[in-house]
């Protein structure tokens, strides 16, 4: 029997805060302070007025509709009362009035493009929300206990401007034993999306109806490239998934194909192992070569932990651009529970990258055979 618990992600998207009222006067006022003091020192208070149209264009990119329009409203009054004000310096009329025209016409634009930010927000926000919705209904939620194993992870979607991501995931229950899947879609967005439909549902038809790993992977090959070719007609990029397919059933050993993903890592009475296995091609790309998938088996003993991950952790980088140690963060933590460990990693990952680090999609797995085995 299967057990299901809700399954940890990202959190939604949302835009950037806008920063609150008092802030938005505060910062007008002390710039228009700044603005006329300078202007006071050089004798020229009408010319430097002209500092003050860059206020309107600041506030459309980080302030809401009505706060651009405050501003605006400010920068022109403040610029019409001083041009009235110093109406004996020289200038001519002409001039203050084109300067009052200017910066109601640039605060009006200002105005607009606030509008049109903040409308592409919301049209981003939807679409977003949209896309992971769809990808949180095709994985499955963890943990998942079966007869053979414990599964549990976590999932994290970087969501920015490429929407979510293509990392995929998968476990099967069939009469062969437990199959797990996890993949790398190549690429991001709603077209990454669509393979990563592909690619599940053809493992979760091929891992209840094929006795061998072979087969399923040929089966998960075939459907990478049916929808390629799908994607070509519509004018979409072709994709390639790379993907660790593993089989835990009763016996000692456990049954793996890579196709040319991370390869797994064996965690057992406190020591960390990466087992050598044969890299096959990505899925998508079988017909470039003649070899067929390679099976590797190698022993899982009972109670020995399978960590199986995406390269958004492998590939984490530091702001100095070192990448993300995985063995040694895994051995400090080898002795953590399977549910503990692939979030202590997840953690400690985000920790590694900081504000400037590199960090991309995420997806850690840690497979606990069962002790009764």
């Amino acid at each position: 029997m299967t057990r299901t618990h809700p399954k940890r992600f990202a959190h939604p998207f949302e835009a950037v805060e806008p920063p609150r009222n008092a802030e938005v006067v505060i910062g007008v006022v002390s710039v228009t302070a700044l603005v006329m003091m300078l202007g006071a020192l050089s004798g020229s208070v009408v010319w430097l007025l002209g500092l003050l149209v860059f206020l309107p264009g600041t506030a459309s990119a980080l302030c809401t509709v009505r706060q651009t329009k405050f501003v605006s409203a400010w920068a022109t009054l403040v610029v019409a009362v001083t041009v009235v004000i110093r109406h004996g310096d020289g200038r001519s009329w002409l001039d203050r009035i084109l300067m009052v025209l200017l910066t109601l016409a640039l605060g009006a634009a200002s105005v607009y493009a606030c509008h049109r930010r903040i409308r592409r927000e919301h049209e981003m926000l939807r679409l977003r929300s949209t896309a992971a919705a769809m990808q949180r209904h095709i994985l499955r939620p963890l943990p998942l206990l079966t007869d053979d194993v414990l599964v549990d992870g976590v999932y994290e979607p970087v969501q920015e401007d490429r929407l979510v991501g293509g990392d995929i995931y998968d476990v099967v229950v069939s009469p062969w034993g437990t199959r797990v899947l996890i993949g790398d879609v190549q690429g991001k967005g709603l077209p990454a999306v669509g393979a990563a439909f592909a690619v599940i549902g053809a493992f979760r038809e091929a891992a209840h109806r094929e006795p061998t790993l072979t087969a399923i992977v040929d089966a998960l090959d075939a459907s990478v490239v049916r929808h390629n070719s799908y994607a070509a007609q519509t004018g979409d990029d072709e994709r390639f998934v790379t993907a660790l397919i593993v089989n835990v059933d009763a016996h000692d050993e456990v049954q793996v194909i890579n196709c040319g993903h991370i390869p797994p890592q064996l965690l057992h009475d406190a020591t960390v192992i990466t087992p050598a296995l044969d890299s096959g091609v990505p899925l998508g790309l079988a017909e470039l070569t003649a070899e067929p998938a390679t099976v590797n088996w190698f022993a899982f003993p009972p109670g020995a932990t399978l960590l199986l991950t995406t390269d958004g952790l492998t590939e984490t980088r530091a702001a100095d651009g070192t990448f993300y140690p995985v063995t040694e963060r895994l051995t400090e933590r080898a002795a953590l529970s399977p549910t503990e460990l692939p979030h202590a990693l997840y953690d400690d990952a985000r920790a590694f990258a900081g504000e400037g680090g590199q960090h991309d999609d995420v997806a850690v797995l840690s497979v606990r055979r069962s002790p009764h085995h």
